[in-house]
């Protein structure tokens, strides 16, 4: 298809003919419109390598397929992003994060090679060891520099269980030296924390094991159990501490049913005991059919009262961006989400030369803030973000100018990359397919 587009005489921008709805943003790209779609159907799992530890997979496949084809071989990848219908390819070209992400970075950083088709319709591999500055230009990249057809991620011995280990915290210092205190330690396989209000969270920290007390296991993602969040709410309400055994299929898709907790403003009765009982098997609804009805007043109205926004901090100045985001925004729960940050060359990488402790700020819902207006608010946010050498998820609206995005991510590699490979007339600059400022 690439060749043809060549043949034809490059006359417009490529980009994969996958429809917006489809995605797990909240975002509709208009760019499907106007751009030759390129059909990329490709969703196997190619491969298990259990002597090299690797799984290669196509871009397709997704997070609720690759943990129940790897699961019953006792394999699972270090970084399981939450939701079942994240794809490998969206996590590449977009990032993922999990509670394990403190271990092993983000989604990106337990790849080891990707396969990719330029713009002049060529099949190249790349690694840290062959076309190395491909390799670390592709993450973040949103499809802009090639097309990835195939990729290869880590595994690591799957385990039965995930102790976990629920603990109510009080006192926004107090969450916020546990919580770094706790993604210190490499000996906590996850850690997690939802805040509930500015001075309360509960933080969850989990081990992976195959022996479990059977009174205390408790299977989360059954359709009739109560949503995650609201269970771990109860902790709090009780003001006591608690240990569980949730089977870990269960644990890394506990956020998928609720789809973290936007359903409780889609289905405000969901989490209803008679309800989740009779109709719990039917939820959650595919993100994707949710976009695929809804009208456009219905989408202008998502976007001026609801939020959804994932900020990447570093975990020194997580007060500060609690408080700006209580400010800014006014929504709970809050989920954070710790991860390291290696020093590798691409578009996102600490400030120092060393790999540095950063955390994920997920906010989604309705703010509660009373003037709250979704471009002013969102800039208010986006700049505190940058001056704390912070990174804005893609995924989500983004207020930017292009001069403010090339300040928050480092673009060096991207645009050297893009000259050298001829991108320019074949795909558009990453900021042009995900920024408002740009898209109207």
């Amino acid at each position: 298809q690439v060749r043809e587009w060549k043949n034809e005489g490059s006359k417009r921008y490529m980009c994969t003919g996958r429809p917006g709805w489809l995605t797990v943003s909240l975002r509709v790209g208009k760019y499907k419109k106007t751009h030759k779609n390129i059909m990329i159907n490709l969703m196997d799992v190619l491969e298990v390598d259990s002597e090299r530890q690797v799984v290669r997979v196509e871009p397709l496949v997704t997070m609720g397929q690759l943990t129940a084809h790897l699961n019953p071989m006792g394999w699972t990848i270090p970084v399981v992003p939450e939701l079942d219908d994240l794809t490998v390819g969206g996590l590449i070209m977009g990032t993922g994060i999990e509670s394990s992400s403190h271990i092993y970075g983000l989604f990106q950083h337990t790849c080891v090679a990707y396969e990719l088709v330029l713009a002049d319709g060529s099949l190249v591999r790349c690694s840290p060891t062959e076309n190395s500055d491909l390799f670390y230009a592709v993450p973040w990249s949103c499809g802009t520099l090639g097309f990835l057809v195939a990729a290869e991620i880590k595994m690591i011995p799957a385990k039965k269980y995930v102790k976990i280990l629920y603990e109510p915290v009080r006192g926004l210092q107090k969450i916020c030296e546990k919580f770094t205190e706790e993604s210190k330690k490499k000996e906590n396989s996850f850690v997690e924390g939802l805040m509930y209000s500015l001075e309360e969270a509960v933080i969850m920290t989990g081990v992976l094991t195959d022996e479990a007390e059977q009174s205390k296991i408790n299977r989360i993602g059954n359709y009739y159990k109560p949503w995650f969040f609201k269970h771990v709410e109860k902790y709090l309400k009780a003001d006591r501490t608690g240990i569980e055994y949730i089977p870990s299929r269960h644990y890394y898709h506990r956020h998928t049913r609720s789809i973290f907790w936007e359903l409780q403003d889609i289905i405000p009765f969901g989490n209803n005991p008679v309800f989740r009982y009779l109709f719990g098997w039917m939820v959650p609804p595919k993100i994707s059919l949710l976009k695929l009805t809804q009208g456009e007043a219905i989408r202008k109205l998502y976007e001026q009262h609801h939020v959804v926004q994932d900020m990447l901090v570093p975990v020194k100045s997580l007060e500060r961006s609690i408080q700006t985001f209580h400010v800014d925004l006014n929504v709970y729960p809050l989920w954070l989400c710790p991860f390291i940050l290696p020093n590798n060359p691409g578009m996102v990488h600490p400030k120092g030369d060393e790999a540095e402790l950063y955390v994920d700020i997920g906010a989604y819902g309705e703010p509660q803030r009373k003037q709250f207006e979704a471009r002013a608010s969102m800039r208010q946010m986006e700049k505190f973000v940058r001056s704390v050498h912070g990174f804005q998820m893609l995924y989500a609206d983004c207020y930017m100018t292009r001069e403010e995005f090339w300040d928050m991510f480092d673009g060096s590699l991207y645009h050297k990359l893009r000259e050298q490979m001829n991108c320019k007339d074949a795909f558009p600059e990453v900021y042009d397919k995900i920024c408002k400022a740009a898209r109207h």
